[in-house]
């Protein structure tokens, strides 16, 4: 990962809200197999609860952290799905691995 990505990774997971909505997310049913299909799904209002923030706000955030890579999103009828992207997660391990963090 570049230094310019990795500014934009570490900011968007600065803010501790997008760093919560972030582990939600980041949790793989199959830690093996990082996919859509394997990974925890949410919709944003889910995301939303027990952080005492909108659901505007909860889209602000994921938009940031979509910005940086790290999660998608998908219309789903009036819901909108949210997941950990893994080549977002796979990208933040092998840097972090690389100082045994």
């Amino acid at each position: 990962m570049k230094t310019k990505n990795l500014t934009v990774v570490f900011k968007a997971l600065a803010h501790p809200h997008r760093l919560a909505i972030f582990l939600r997310l980041a949790r793989c049913r199959k830690k093996s197999q990082c996919d859509p299909a394997t990974c925890s799904r949410l919709c944003v209002g889910e995301l939303g609860r027990g952080l005492g923030i909108g659901l505007p706000t909860v889209s602000h955030h994921l938009k940031e952290l979509s910005r940086a890579g790290l999660v998608s999103t998908r219309k789903v009828g009036q819901n909108t799905e949210c997941w950990a992207k893994p080549k977002g997660l796979d990208q933040l391990s092998i840097f972090l691995k690389r100082f045994d963090v």
